[in-house]
């Protein structure tokens, strides 16, 4: 069960990231190789400093 939630939460990251307009398209694609990289991490970031960053 609890993975299947990790899962979900790490697929929608990746689609928040990807959805999102950013102000430089470098921080875009480096968002994704983040998120990518290192799942578990990368979606923390993300929802921590990186939604902060987008337009």
């Amino acid at each position: 069960m609890w993975k299947f939630l990790g899962i979900i939460v790490y697929f929608y990251t990746i689609y928040e990231v990807v959805s999102s307009r950013f102000a430089n398209s470098n921080d875009k694609l480096i968002w994704v190789l983040i998120v990518l990289l290192l799942p578990l991490l990368g979606t923390i970031l993300w929802f921590a400093v990186g939604r902060n960053k987008r337009l």
